[in-house]
């Protein structure tokens, strides 16, 4: 009974997702908690749901053409930030970014001599192009 209403809550729950992040853990979740259910019953459904939800939070890697054009860009201006650049962390909100033409949803920069691939609304960190 548990499995049945814990599938039924977690489908639920993924059909409300309304933006991409919130799809995405939304998502997540439901898609943890149905695989936690059918292996590991209520706790497997409980400990997939919040596993889910995270993996499905982190940041989908931009397209394969925005990667290849930062990479072609001259490189703008280099800031040094002291603490490490981690995917999904935002950078500090003096770094300068660089908005990608072609797809206003990403933009760049050059930090500590890597090219960096953010969403310039938030500074989150998309990618970072070794």
């Amino acid at each position: 009974m548990y499995k049945v209403l814990l599938v039924s809550s977690a489908l639920a729950l993924s059909s409300f997702a309304t933006n991409a992040l919130a799809d995405g853990a939304v998502t997540g979740a439901a898609g943890g908690a149905i695989t936690g259910a059918i292996v590991g019953g209520p706790v497997g459904a409980a400990i997939g749901g919040v596993a889910g939800g995270v993996a499905g939070a982190v940041v989908d890697p931009p397209p394969r053409e925005v990667v290849t054009y930062v990479q072609q860009q001259p490189a703008p201006t280099a800031s040094v930030v002291q603490e490490p650049i981690v995917v999904g962390k935002p950078l500090p909100a003096d770094v300068i970014v660089t908005p990608v033409p072609d797809n206003p949803k990403y933009a760049y920069t050059v930090i500590n001599n890597q090219r960096v691939i953010v969403e310039p609304s938030t500074h989150r960190v998309v990618q970072v192009i070794e």
